[in-house]
C-alpha cells in the first residue's frame, strides 16, 4: 500500500504575479510544504536526529506539469502519493486540484542522507522509516 498524504491551501496574493495567478515557483514551495506535513504525520521529520548522525532528504529530481492556473482566494487540494520506496530514494507524485479539477501534476525525487561531521553521505533508508513511508 502506498503512503498517500492530503491538505488543502488557499493561494495567497503574495504568491500570485502580476496576472493574478499564483507564480510557478509556488507549485515548488508547496510540494517541499505539504511534504514536511507528511513527514511529520508519519511521526518523522525532514532533518532527522539519530545518535551522533542527522538523517536528511535532498532532492535530486524534481518536476511540476502545470494543466490550469491557479489565482488568488482559490483553496486548493495538494496531494502527495508515494510512488516509490527505493533502497536510498523515494519519489512521490503531487497532484494540485480545484474545485475537482486538475490544475498541476508533481514528482519529487529525494534521497536518504545521513549528515554528520558537516558532510552528506547518501544510506540504506533505515527500516523503521521504510515501513512508514510504505504504509505498513
Amino acid at each position: 500500500m502506498s503512503l498517500t498524504f492530503s491538505t488543502s491551501r488557499r493561494v495567497e496574493f503574495a504568491e500570485t504575479d502580476m496576472a493574478g495567478v499564483m507564480h510557478f515557483a509556488n507549485y515548488f514551495r508547496w510540494m517541499e510544504e505539504v511534504e514536511h506535513e507528511m513527514f511529520r504525520s508519519i511521526g518523522l521529520s525532514v532533518l532527522q536526529p539519530d545518535g551522533e548522525r542527522t538523517i536528511s532528504w535532498p532532492r535530486i529530481k524534481v518536476a511540476c506539469e502545470y494543466r490550469g492556473p491557479l489565482r488568488f482566494e482559490d483553496e486548493v487540494e495538494v496531494r502527495l502519493t508515494v510512488q516509490k520506496v527505493g533502497s536510498k530514494s523515494i519519489t512521490y507524485h503531487a497532484v494540485f486540484e480545484h474545485d475537482g479539477q486538475r490544475r498541476a501534476d508533481g514528482e519529487v525525487t529525494m534521497v536518504c542522507c545521513e549528515m554528520r561531521d558537516g558532510q552528506f553521505r547518501s544510506i540504506d533508508i533505515p527500516a523503521e522509516m521504510r515501513k512508514r513511508f510504505e504504509g505498513s
